[in-house]
């Protein structure tokens, strides 16, 4: 098929990479000409697992394309994805801005075309969306939906780190359209996928990303504060939640039932709060999900607290970015507790192989500017640097050299926020809740 990918952030740079690789032939659209370029030059706009092997062999067997023109590429595609960010504002709702510019775009391009197009929702969306696409795109063309065009609604469910891996592995491929023309070409192209396909109303495939990562947020603070009981009771918090997680007919998943640091990234906090704010903007009670954020920033105090009762003033960060295996620095706690530090006196230095702020652009430059301006003095891809510069020194995520070096510096004292050690007996280590 001919596709064309509008945003080439993260889904949608991943999105163009994968679907090259099964054969289709991709234009990728966006405004950012940085990131139009890279593309064109069989280079991916993010650094994830895998993604720039098959951004490469895409780009060489001439099956990937970059444009800022958003009508060509219409004209020249049968489907076009809409993979743009959709951040939180101020009052918890999702700025959809950007989902509603790029159906202009796309409308702009279908007044000029004769043929069935679909246009297919990946963007995290608040339910209703997709009809008010359908409802710009049919002022603007005067063309019918489900008869000249179809809108379909298609969640992502790709975590960052191994995104390429969920895209071609996923539990299950959600549908939810009106058209059963646009629901039958998803189908085929999703043909070569090992998953169920669940053909769904448009409004449940609309909140179903909403409602997941609220539970994952869930099950992160709850397993967070049950952590932090069993340390006080001298009880080993990860032996009770591997217990817990042996129970698969109730308890599902044992994925994010881990104690350790908060959450963060761009999908928990933000699904969260659309969630909430959907509940009271139709005036229902949500005391459990009004409660999650409230654990989580309890979890960043109490990393905040563990390293100020050491009395030592250089600290040392092993990992800024959210997670293992990304750049992205949105909404990640190490951040929120580097700044912290900062402001309270603290000497940081930091260190993350991945982080580099020449290569940071759009939405998390701009995060990480707001939140610390000066990175570039405090960040190093020099492990060492960091480490013999600290006095106390702060894991963030897991690397197998960062648990040698708990052995290799006995006069360093070690903060683990991620269980990088299984058993740990170093007088000079602490977990943060085990």
């Amino acid at each position: 098929m001919n596709i064309s990918i509008f945003g080439l952030g993260y889904v949608g740079c991943v999105s163009i990479g994968c679907l090259a690789d099964k054969g289709h032939k991709i234009i990728g659209v966006d405004i950012n000409s940085q990131k139009v370029n890279l593309i064109n030059s069989g280079k991916p706009t993010i650094i994830e697992k895998d993604i720039d092997r098959l951004i490469e062999n895409g780009f060489r067997n001439k099956m990937i394309s970059a444009t800022t023109d958003s009508e060509k590429a219409v004209l020249e595609s049968e489907i076009s994805f809409i993979c743009a960010g959709t951040p939180v504002i101020d009052t918890g709702h999702l700025n959809l801005s950007s989902i509603y510019k790029i159906s202009e775009d796309i409308a702009n391009g279908l007044e000029k075309s004769h043929t069935f197009h679909t246009i297919v929702i990946r963007s995290t969306v608040s339910p209703g969306t997709n009809s008010k696409v359908e409802k710009i795109i049919e002022e603007k063309t005067g063309k019918q939906p489900n008869i000249d065009f179809a809108v379909v609604s298609n969640p992502e469910f790709l975590r960052e780190g191994t995104a390429v891996l969920d895209y071609f592995n996923p539990a299950v491929t959600v549908l939810g359209s009106n058209s059963k023309k646009g629901i039958e070409m998803l189908k085929q192209l999703y043909a070569f996928l090992d998953a169920p396909i669940v053909i769904t109303t448009v409004e449940v495939a609309e909140i179903i990303k909403y409602v997941n990562n609220s539970f994952h947020a869930l099950k992160i603070s709850f397993a967070n504060e049950v952590g932090n009981i069993c340390k006080t009771l001298n009880i080993d918090s990860h032996e009770v939640m591997r217990v817990f997680g042996l129970d698969k007919q109730l308890n599902i998943s044992t994925y994010y039932l881990k104690p350790g640091f908060a959450y963060g990234g761009s999908c928990l906090p933000k699904d969260l709060s659309g969630l909430k704010t959907l509940a009271h903007d139709s005036y229902i009670k949500t005391p459990v999900l009004n409660s999650i954020d409230e654990s989580n920033q309890n979890q960043k105090d109490i990393a905040f607290s563990l390293i100020a009762k050491f009395n030592k003033s250089k600290i040392g960060i092993l990992g800024l970015s959210f997670k293992k295996g990304t750049d992205d620095l949105r909404f990640s706690p190490a951040v929120d507790l580097t700044e912290r530090l900062l402001g309270k006196g603290y000497q940081v230095k930091v260190y993350d192989k991945n982080v580099n702020l020449s290569n940071i652009t759009g939405t998390n430059r701009q995060y990480i500017e707001s939140k610390i301006p000066h990175l570039a003095n405090l960040i190093t891809d020099n492990l060492t640097e960091v480490v013999t510069s600290s006095e106390v020194i702060v894991i963030t995520y897991k690397e197998e050299v960062f648990s040698e070096l708990i052995e290799e510096f006995p006069d360093k004292m070690f903060i683990d926020l991620i269980r990088i050690l299984d058993h740990p007996e170093n007088n000079n280590y602490e977990g943060i809740c085990w």
